[in-house]
């Protein structure tokens, strides 16, 4: 069911964007509160759409695509069985025509989903124990690794947590593991792409309930531990209306100290154009809301088949609905939380090395962070000594020899010059304990 940084190119309400630190593409001063992607930057959000690689060469769906939207979700292409089909080798070919045809027009990616108990290769439902483990924190960490600087938000964790009236976890595969995964997945995540928003994603959460309450206790625990999370995502497929409290979860989540994003809105039912409206004015009315992203384009996209619970019908035409959101967006006030912002890469002299650990029982991922001293540096290298015990299973952003003891590492192409007193990184993922590493830096 469920299914860094803004490449901007928009030009609408330049002032207004710039007050907020942040313009979001899809349209242009001319059409500035005519469209759904516009009418949102213009308060510092975006409104998205699911998408499908597949459907790319519809003209219809494509033209709606680029007109109205400013972010867009790969709807399947990103989860475990697209991303990772057998183990250790990844596909990421439908993902790159989502994520290319979305920087290619201004939009930003909402990454969905790093880890859920659905939709998993075959090779990863036959797994468990410690061999699942490992397999999860590695699938983590390369597709992640892989999108790093391209991804807006990620849905680092999809429906952890059980229906009905108990507020916890959902027995599956991945909570067998032990009940630290979802935290090691944030962690791993943060490691691999520190840019990206990193969410917790769910359903049958859009009011205050158990199971809504159990994900909020959850996130009040890692907020207090400094567990790396920063949005929820609230998926909101509802019928007729949305809970009369609605506004009042989100803003609870928002109050601990996240953002919330909509992100998977669709809404059947006779009064869909009143729901839509009051589902967009409750997300304008809460600063820490981002965005939106509806489950689809047309009715006929939707996976809710014979509801008809999306903005357009199945011709591509606009609904009550588009009409009814467009107006909430337009009378909204206020502004969104800006994304974080990166700062760009930097290009003889000395040279230090830092490490940092994210550690859990069994395992760790390392990122070292490379500084030029008062000189700039055309290459480095770097030499990890690793405790007695750890071994190496996994790196990026360097090129390595070795796996155990002394291990040592080289820039790549790409993050070798580094001007007088900027730094770099790259990291990699170990068994063992990571505690007592020793790293030594010198220019190439």
């Amino acid at each position: 069911m469920s299914r860094r940084q803004i490449r901007s190119l928009l030009a609408v309400s330049a002032a207004a964007a710039l007050a907020v630190g942040l313009v979001i593409g899809g349209g242009s001063a001319a059409n500035a509160g005519t469209t759904l992607g516009a009418s949102a930057a213009e308060k510092g959000r975006y409104f998205g759409a699911a998408i499908s690689a597949g459907k790319l060469g519809d003209n219809t769906y494509a033209t709606i695509l680029n007109r109205e939207f400013n972010s867009v979700t790969p709807e399947n292409e990103m989860k475990w069985d697209a991303t990772e089909p057998q183990q250790g080798n990844f596909s990421f070919g439908n993902a790159d025509r989502i994520v290319n045809h979305a920087r290619s027009h201004g939009m930003l990616v909402r990454g969905h989903t790093l880890l859920w108990h659905s939709q998993q290769p075959g090779w990863a439902q036959n797994l468990s124990g410690s061999a699942l483990r490992n397999a999860m924190n590695n699938h983590v960490t390369q597709v992640a690794t892989y999108y790093r600087g391209k991804i807006h938000t990620w849905d680092v964790v999809n429906e952890a947590f059980a229906d009905g009236g108990s507020g916890g976890r959902r027995d599956s595969n991945l909570q067998r593991t032990g009940n630290d995964w979802i935290e090691v997945a944030f962690r791993l995540a943060r490691s691999a792409d520190p840019n990206a928003k990193l969410c917790y994603n769910d359903y049958n959460t859009d009011g205050i309930n158990a199971k809504s309450t159990g994900i909020y206790n959850m996130v009040r625990d890692f907020k207090s531990r400094g567990v790396p999370i920063d949005c929820v995502g609230f998926q909101s497929h509802l019928t007729n209306s949305a809970p009369s409290d609605y506004q009042a979860n989100l803003q609870r989540f928002a109050d601990l100290g996240v953002d919330v994003q909509i992100t998977e809105l669709d809404i059947s039912g006779s009064s869909q154009a009143n729901a839509y409206a009051a589902v967009t004015r409750a997300c304008m009315a809460v600063s820490r809301c981002n965005g939106i992203t509806v489950w689809g384009i047309r009715d006929s996209d939707s996976w809710r088949t014979g509801q008809n619970p999306l903005l357009f019908d199945g011709s591509g035409n606009k609904k009550a609905a588009y009409d009814a959101v467009l107006n909430a967006l337009n009378a909204g006030t206020g502004t969104g939380t800006p994304p974080p912002s990166t700062p760009p890469p930097s290009g003889s002299g000395g040279c230090t090395a830092a490490v940092s650990l994210n550690q859990w029982n069994g395992g760790f991922v390392a990122t070292v962070r490379i500084t030029a001293g008062s000189s700039s540096i055309n290459g480095w290298r770097v030499t990890t000594t690793l405790p007695s015990g750890a071994t190496v299973t996994g790196s990026w952003n360097a090129n390595r020899t070795g796996t155990s003891g002394s291990v040592g590492w080289t820039n790549v192409d790409y993050n070798g010059a580094i001007a007088a007193g900027q730094s770099t990184e790259f990291g990699f993922q170990a068994t063992g304990t990571g505690s007592g590493i020793v790293a030594g830096c010198t220019p190439a």
